[in-house]
């Protein structure tokens, strides 16, 4: 960083945590967006192939699997090369993994394209992403900022699933693929222009501090160091308990409602662009869920607010199977509205204990968390997918996630207090 460009910073009105946070909700909103896209294409594929719901859903769990364990391996790779570097490869990634499926024509291809090279670039911009970019340049609104940013997931959501629902419908499966590898390209500039690993590489401390923090050194050995981490932070019950309750947050979201709910919703007589459309407004009431639950968090005790999240989300899910019918019904709206105020809610909470808990380890610690909710997903898209092959529809599935969703409220509640900060290895 020039002297030059420091001292332009430092003529900002606007701290330069806000630009930068700026950018970093555009990848993710984007990244967001290219994850829910197979929901989309469910249908399609199985019209042009005649692949089963199972052999597709196995593309959507190994995308799932891999955007999870991904997530502390990136988190380290961030602390060894760079911000910039990680999330501009991944982006790249995506763009290959979405673009070359237009010439896809066996189910393995699927898997290897979208399943392997999108989870590995999507997993590269996950909610790891938005632990260290709110723990390097926030001191103050962390729990606000954390909530903002990941709502992003839900801003891609909302404006990726209609449009490419629309083209997929009017165009083809194809167009969307390339939409979506576009829109990837798209923001590579963005994070290589303005985003930075840290404040003192601009000269300036962290939003809400008042002293410069100098950029700790590159640490060697990201795999070494996320793995010694998880072998740290698996020593207690902490971590077990924080796992547990984010499977079960994976499975009864990204695994189970983002990718079956459109094609529960087209056996029932539903358009595919009518389930898209609820499917984004969760979206949008996601974004004022995961912000209010941002600001709760800097208010009140995370675990207590984990534990009216999973027990609300529940009870929701077991009363799932009576509203779904070939239109919208008021209750349906009124399911979809809270389903999406307590969407991630459960990240800004899941978050500030993985920091309380673990100090400066706290961001892979949280990466780790992360892919167990993959994991989680990855089994409830694999699993719903089958039990509607070999059921006929989606019931089993939504009252089994239910009643997993009351065990997380459980487990929440029983997280201790923060002990002493476990110091980063």
């Amino acid at each position: 960083m020039t002297q030059t460009e420091i001292q332009t910073s430092k003529r900002f009105a606007l701290h330069r945590a806000w630009l930068v946070a700026g950018v970093a909700f555009v990848a993710l909103l984007g990244a967001a967006g290219f994850r829910a896209t197979p929901g989309v294409l469910i249908t399609p594929l199985e019209e042009e192939f005649g692949w089963s719901r199972g052999t597709i859903s196995l593309a959507v769990s190994v995308n799932l699997i891999l955007y999870g364990l991904t997530a502390p391996f990136a988190a380290a790779l961030m602390e060894r090369f760079g911000i910039r570097q990680v999330v501009a490869a991944a982006l790249v990634l995506v763009a290959a993994g979405s673009g070359l499926t237009v010439f896809m024509t066996a189910s393995w291809q699927l898997v290897l394209l979208w399943g392997v090279l999108v989870g590995l670039g999507t997993g590269s911009i996950a909610l790891v992403f938005v632990a260290t970019i709110t723990g390097r340049w926030f001191v103050r609104h962390r729990g606000v900022v954390t909530g903002v940013l990941t709502a992003a997931g839900a801003t891609g959501q909302l404006i990726f699933l209609p449009v490419l629902a629309a083209i997929a419908t009017t165009t083809g499966w194809r167009a969307a693929g390339l939409t979506v590898a576009a829109a990837a390209l798209a923001v590579v500039p963005l994070v290589i222009w303005f985003v930075r690993d840290h404040p003192a590489d601009v000269g300036l401390p962290p939003y809400g501090a008042s002293e410069l923090v100098p950029a700790p050194p590159r640490t060697a050995g990201a795999a070494r160091q996320a793995l010694t981490v998880l072998r740290s932070a698996s020593r207690t019950g902490t971590f077990w308990l924080l796992v547990g309750g984010f499977a079960i947050c994976g499975a009864s979201t990204n695994g189970l409602v983002a990718t079956h709910l459109i094609p529960a919703s087209h056996d029932h007589g539903m358009p595919e662009t009518t389930a898209a459309g609820l499917l984004a407004i969760i979206g949008v009431f996601d974004i004022v869920g995961t912000i209010v639950s941002g600001w709760l968090t800097d208010r009140f005790d995370s675990r207590a607010l984990l534990g009216a999240y999973y027990a609300l989300r529940g009870l929701s899910l077991l009363i799932l199977p009576s509203l779904i019918a070939a239109t919208v019904q008021p209750s349906m709206v009124v399911f979809i509205i809270f389903y999406g105020l307590d969407w991630v809610a459960t990240v800004p909470p899941t978050i500030a204990l993985c920091r309380q808990h673990f100090g400066a380890a706290g961001p892979v610690v949280f990466g780790w968390v992360f892919a167990s909710h993959q994991i989680g997903a990855a089994i409830a898209a694999t699993g719903a997918g089958l039990v509607r092959d070999f059921a006929g529809d989606y019931n089993p599935a939504w009252i089994t996630s239910g009643i997993l969703c009351l065990f997380a409220a459980v487990m929440s509640v029983r997280i201790g207090r923060p002990q002493p900060a476990v110091a980063a290895p």
